[in-house]
This record gives C-alpha cells, sequence and structure tokens, in this order.
C-alpha cells in the first residue's frame, strides 16, 4: 500500500461510511466530507441481503445493529388484485443456513446512526456543511486538491467520491451529464403497526400490476411497516429529484388493488416522492488519484433491492485493494472487480421492472405465471438467481 497521508471522502452516506471505516481499521486517516448541516438520512427501508450483512458483520456492527432487524420469512411476489404467489422463495433461517448471513430489515436511519457512531470511534473525522465542487491533482507531490463550496481547500493522498448520483466528483472526472428520468417515480414511507387495520404478512412482499408495483414489508422488530410505491410516469417535471408526496394522490393511484394493499396505504398519513433516475455504464470509475463508489458510478433502480448493498460491498472492497496494492493498481483492482457486477445487478434490476409492471399485457402475466410455475416444479432455476446475488461474499480472500 501506497503512503496515502490522509483519504477524503466526498459523502457521508451508507456507502461513504462504509469506506471510511473499513480504511480507518487499516489506520488510515480520514475525513469525511458531508453537504448536510447534520447528520441524518432521509429515507425508510433497506433490505440488507447476507451479501451485504457480511461486510457490517466483517466491520464488527453487525450486534450493534442486531436490535433494529427484523427478518423477513419469504421473498413473494404477489398478483395486486387476486393477492395470489407468483413467487413465495423462504429467507430467515432458510438464508442464514444457504449464505451464512441473515437476510434483514433494517430502517435507514438506524443503519446510518450505527455508521456514524462506528466512524467516530475509529477515529474518522466527519465535516458537516462541506460541499466538495472538485479537485485539481499534483502528480508530482502525489497529492490531490479538493475545493469546497465555502472557498476552503483540502488536501489527500485520495479523493473518493460517494457523492450519490448527481456527483460533483464524477461530473469533474468525466464531464457533465445529467441523470436520466427512467419515467418511473417512488413513493416511500413508513407505518407504525399500531396505526394498521389489516395484517401484513412478515415477508420481503411485491405486489405486481399493470404499469406500477407495492413493496412492503416490516421495520424495527416489527414495529413498523415500511413501503414503496413504484408508478410510471412521463410527466416529471419537479428540478428536486424528490419531494414530499401527496397521499391522496397515492391512494388513488392503487385503489383497486388487493385489500392488504388498499388498507396499508389508508393508514399512510405522509410520504416522499421520487424520481427514479439512472446512468449509462461509465468508462471508467477512477482517474489518478480519484475514484468513485455507490450511486457516484452505478445508481440502481430499486427493484432488486441492492442499492445499498452495492455501496456496501463497493467500499469494503476499495478498502481491501488499497491494503494490498499500490495506489494505481488498487484502483485498477477496484474496478475491474466490482464493475462486473455492479453492471449484472443494474441490468437484473431493470428486468424486474418490466417483471413488475407487466410489461407486454397478457405476456408480461404470462411471464408472471411461467416464474410461478418454476418456483413450484423447478425451485432451483429461482434459487441459482438469487444465489448469484445474496450468495456473493467480497469479505473473503
Amino acid at each position: 500500500m501506497d503512503q496515502l497521508g490522509r483519504v477524503v471522502i466526498a459523502g457521508a452516506g451508507i456507502g461513504g461510511l462504509c469506506a471510511a471505516l473499513a480504511l480507518s481499521k487499516q489506520g488510515i486517516q480520514v475525513l469525511v466530507c458531508e453537504q448536510a448541516t447534520t447528520l441524518s438520512e432521509v429515507g425508510a427501508g433497506l433490505q440488507i441481503s447476507p451479501n451485504a450483512l457480511k461486510v457490517l458483520r466483517h466491520l464488527g456492527l453487525e450486534e450493534e445493529l442486531r436490535p433494529f432487524a427484523f427478518v423477513p420469512q419469504h421473498a413473494a411476489i404477489r398478483d395486486y388484485r387476486t393477492g395470489d404467489y407468483y413467487l413465495k422463495s423462504p429467507l430467515g433461517a432458510f438464508a442464514q443456513e444457504r449464505y451464512g448471513a441473515p437476510y434483514w430489515h433494517l430502517h435507514r436511519a438506524d443503519l446510518h446512526r450505527v455508521l456514524v457512531d462506528a466512524c467516530l470511534q475509529a477515529g474518522v473525522e466527519l465535516v458537516l456543511n462541506s460541499t466538495v465542487l472538485g479537485y485539481r491533482e499534483h502528480v508530482a507531490q502525489q497529492q490531490v486538491s479538493i475545493d469546497l463550496a465555502d472557498g476552503r481547500e483540502l488536501t489527500a493522498g485520495l479523493l473518493i467520491g460517494a457523492d450519490g448520483i448527481r456527483s460533483n466528483i464524477r461530473e469533474h472526472m468525466l464531464g457533465p451529464e445529467s441523470p436520466r428520468f427512467m419515467g418511473q417515480v417512488a413513493w416511500r414511507g413508513v407505518i407504525p403497526v399500531s396505526d394498521l387495520t389489516v395484517d401484513v404478512k412478515p415477508d420481503a412482499c411485491v405486489w405486481a400490476g399493470p404499469g406500477r408495483h407495492f413493496v412492503s414489508y416490516y421495520l424495527r422488530g416489527g414495529d413498523y411497516v415500511n413501503f414503496v410505491a413504484v408508478e410510471e410516469r412521463s410527466d416529471w417535471q419537479s428540478e428536486s429529484w424528490r419531494e414530499e408526496g401527496d397521499v391522496e394522490a397515492l391512494q388513488r393511484a392503487f385503489s383497486g388493488w388487493h385489500p392488504e394493499v388498499s388498507g396499508l396505504l389508508k393508514s399512510a398519513h405522509s410520504t416522499f416522492l421520487w424520481a427514479l433516475n439512472g446512468r449509462e455504464e461509465l468508462p471508467t470509475w477512477h482517474k489518478g488519484r480519484v475514484v468513485l463508489l455507490g450511486d457516484a458510478c452505478h445508481p440502481m433502480l430499486p427493484f432488486m433491492a441492492q442499492g445499498a448493498a452495492m455501496a456496501i460491498e463497493d467500499g469494503y472492497v476499495l478498502a481491501k485493494c488499497l491494503s494490498r496494492h499500490s495506489l494505481k493498481d488498487a484502483l485498477l483492482q477496484y474496478e475491474q472487480s466490482r464493475k462486473p457486477r455492479a453492471t449484472k445487478i443494474q441490468q437484473m434490476s431493470k428486468a424486474n421492472a418490466g417483471l413488475y409492471h407487466m410489461h407486454g399485457g397478457m405476456l408480461g402475466r404470462m411471464k408472471l405465471t411461467a416464474l410461478q410455475a418454476a418456483g413450484r416444479f423447478v425451485p432451483t432455476v429461482i434459487q441459482a438467481k438469487l444465489d448469484a446475488v445474496y450468495g456473493y461474499d467480497v469479505t473473503k480472500d
């Protein structure tokens, strides 16, 4: 490993903090710049599959997170009207035994808070209200100068861009390019179980319907239900990628759906509305002494529930590569290791949108029926697809 001196990370999200913690555990000085004025996470639930849980375990966070977790019993796809199951794949004890780690549901705020505490205890410096605008490399000095929005300048041996889909670091590295609206929006929210008037199954459940789908699962030991409601739209005009949603509009969009869905939404009092954006595959994730991770280089549609998991894996693998190789070789090895997997899961997520939304009319329904038959008669076909995602372990040599 080169003598990096200080590593600066732009962005104190899940991926940036995982990278910071992994690097600090190797004795590297880490400074995280966060543009927000307070350390908090806007959002709701996360599905933390075994591939991500193995990283969190290796970082020493599993027991800290356990009190906040909910363990789903199945991953399910159900019909939006009848409630019939197209897929019901076991999780719970099955996932623990098959993959060597559990499948958990966590509130994003709980995971973020545990990561922040762990980083601070490990000596990571977190600086708020610090937006990284760009950088300048100094090859002879083996440093990069980092420009902040308030006029300050930092120097580091490596800059990590973990600043999301609208990454300033990515733009500075590869040129201006706006994220592409994917023709879908997502309502997200959390409902206390005490407010519900319907029973919700203890599963990670996708309700598939024409042009839209609905996801529900429990959080915080079963005290809350998280929902994500996705609708195809072409009329997103807001300059913001996220805004407060209209609960009544959400309820109308999913009226006529199964009583478990419509009943759950009757108990929703607030929601946020997200535009789902994406990017084409980037030509590179690194240049000189600058590297990207998470949504900054491979934003995910949420149809494999792997966005946070990929960022968690990225942070760990980047730190591991830096511990074993010179800087140039480490960044090359990181990209060669991560890019094929992240790109594949991006493609799987995009394909699932068509499946969940019954694209093709009757043909779309036939695909779901074929999935239902495969689950009943050739379950290994379904499991093999999940094995490639959940069985992956970046902590192994």
